[in-house]
């Protein structure tokens, strides 16, 4: 992702979905329908409203980042799927090892 892009630090919560697909494609980078590819494939879950139209967050603005550079690597839809969950299995983990560190 550009460094320019993306929501502003003044802007809402990142886990908070308020772009619709057009905004989050403009700001990522990516084609819309790149983002309906990854939605299928299990690469992106975003929001939903309840006229079903699709809701993403700056996290999920962040995460196709990191899916474009992926493929932008060669990486494959499967393995960008893997790298992704690892990833996420990571954060877990060291937020679960933080929290146990912290003084009590």
């Amino acid at each position: 992702m550009p460094p320019n892009a993306g929501p502003s630090a003044a802007g809402p919560a990142s886990d908070h979905a308020v772009y619709g697909i057009t905004v989050a494609a403009e700001l990522s980078g990516a084609p819309t329908q790149s983002l309906r590819l990854w939605e299928r494939h299990g690469l992106l879950a975003p929001a939903r409203t309840d006229g079903g139209t699709r809701r993403y967050s700056a996290d999920d603005v962040a995460r196709i980042g990191r899916i474009v550079a992926l493929v932008a690597s060669g990486v494959n839809i499967a393995g960008i799927g893997r790298i992704l969950e690892l990833e996420d299995d990571n954060s877990a983990l060291r937020s679960a090892a933080d929290r146990r560190n912290r003084p009590k």
